[in-house]
């Protein structure tokens, strides 16, 4: 178990990373809490030993998106209505960058992992093989069709370069 200290300063570091990766999965602000809450109550009842800042990053984001993958896939998931429709968390994004958002997260799963952890946490595709437990190659090609995805549903005006 984690002093208070060590948990404080992970929530710090780490809180916008883990309710980024929530609100691409869950689109569900409610639910967004649910797991940062479950995530470092994990980590705080953990007594894993990290290599390096980059390991137990990783760690953070394997875990939510674990995370994430069980709250879609349980039962009560697909058998329960939302009290409300709200907008995909961060609720209000710049207002240049709303069509992005919503781009990305209407993508399908696959393609919303790699371009979170490129665009967004500025991993490379190497990097992403490891945490995403895939061949480099496959990155490669999700970050490509990804790319194509979200050029003809905004219409070619965004370019990541």
């Amino acid at each position: 178990m984690r002093s208070e200290a060590e948990a404080v300063r992970a929530i710090e570091r780490y809180s916008d990373t883990v309710r980024r990766i929530c609100a691409v999965h869950l689109k569900n602000e409610a639910d967004t809490e649910d797991i940062f809450q479950t995530v470092f109550l994990k980590y705080a009842l953990s007594s894993v030993s990290f290599e390096s800042d980059e390991h137990e990053k990783a760690w953070f984001i394997r875990g939510t998106l674990n995370a994430c993958k069980d709250l879609l896939k349980s039962f009560f998931r697909g058998h329960t209505v939302p009290l409300d429709e709200a907008a995909a968390y961060p609720a209000q994004p710049p207002p240049d960058y709303r069509d992005v958002w919503e781009a990305v997260f209407a993508l399908p799963q696959k393609y919303r992992d790699v371009v979170y952890l490129h665009y967004f946490e500025e991993y490379t595709a190497p990097e992403i093989s490891r945490i995403l437990g895939k061949n480099v190659n496959t990155v490669y090609t999700l970050l490509t069709r990804s790319k194509q995805l979200l050029r003809e549903k905004l219409g070619g005006g965004y370019d990541d370069e």
